[in-house]
């Protein structure tokens, strides 16, 4: 049975009168807007504990704890295998109108290198699996587009250069409070660094000259050179959103980005 907010925050230390607020939009979670005392926070409650390719609750706490001593995102108040209660910060999610600003793609790329160079998670991204485990969960697909997402993704190489990943970089979780910040850490483990890049572009259907300008924001004004791996890696962003939309883990009127 479903634990309620209520008795949840009951266990939790400054936490146990505070006010409750449904917020909508999670797909894999019941979530609710919490004030106490001045203090605003976000609390989660799964019906279960987490498992591939989601992180679990408490490693999800260990590598955001990891990014918000650097100042990348939120701090961690609470974690257990079903709860999940982070701070609430004032800011501007972005949209996608966000990536038309030339200033904004700088800090953005500038925020991912520095993501980038945390720690090592000690779990990687096993796209192979994930990809199966949304195949094995579509009924009724298009035969033909289903071989290919497979395909697409069977022939990727793994990653040559691991580092920690947020893996879910659209433009939701990406909150100026003004310095940016990254929410949702669900998938973050560690992955190859062009497969967020790849997600901010292709999900966003970012123009080359936009995609260029994050690229030359990544690498110090060398981002021409990588224009190849980036195009390798959108495909490959886009064979794995396809199979998780049609596994039914998002409405199948959403709208899939260009492949490259």
């Amino acid at each position: 049975m479903s634990q309620s907010p209520g008795s949840v925050l009951a266990g939790i230390p400054g936490w146990e009168d505070a006010s409750v607020r449904a917020l909508h939009g999670g797909l894999t979670n019941r979530t609710w807007l919490v004030e106490a005392q001045g203090r605003k926070a976000v609390l989660k409650i799964d019906d279960a504990p987490r498992a591939a390719p989601f992180n679990s609750r408490r490693k999800e706490a260990q590598i955001q704890t990891s990014a918000a001593a650097a100042g990348l995102a939120n701090r961690v108040l609470a974690a257990t295998d079903v709860v999940y209660l982070t701070e609430y910060v004032d800011g501007d999610v972005w949209t996608p109108t966000e990536f038309d600003n030339d200033e904004n793609l700088t800090q953005l790329g500038r925020a991912l290198r520095r993501m980038h160079a945390l720690p090592l998670t000690g779990r990687t991204f096993d796209a192979k699996q994930a990809a199966r485990q949304y195949a094995s969960q579509i009924e009724n697909a298009d035969t033909e587009l289903l071989r290919g997402s497979l395909r697409v993704v069977d022939a990727m190489p793994s990653p040559s250069n691991l580092c920690c990943c947020h893996n879910d970089l659209v433009a939701g979780n990406i909150i100026a409070t003004p310095q940016i910040r990254f929410l949702d850490w669900e998938y973050a483990c560690d992955n190859d660094p062009f497969f967020d890049l790849a997600t901010v572009v292709a999900h966003h259907d970012l123009s080359e000259d936009r995609a260029g300008y994050l690229l030359d924001a990544y690498f110090d004004g060398n981002g021409n050179r990588w224009r190849d791996r980036l195009a390798m890696y959108e495909r490959f962003y886009v064979a794995i959103l396809w199979l998780w939309r049609e596994s039914g883990s998002a409405s199948r009127d959403m709208r899939l980005p260009r492949v490259p």
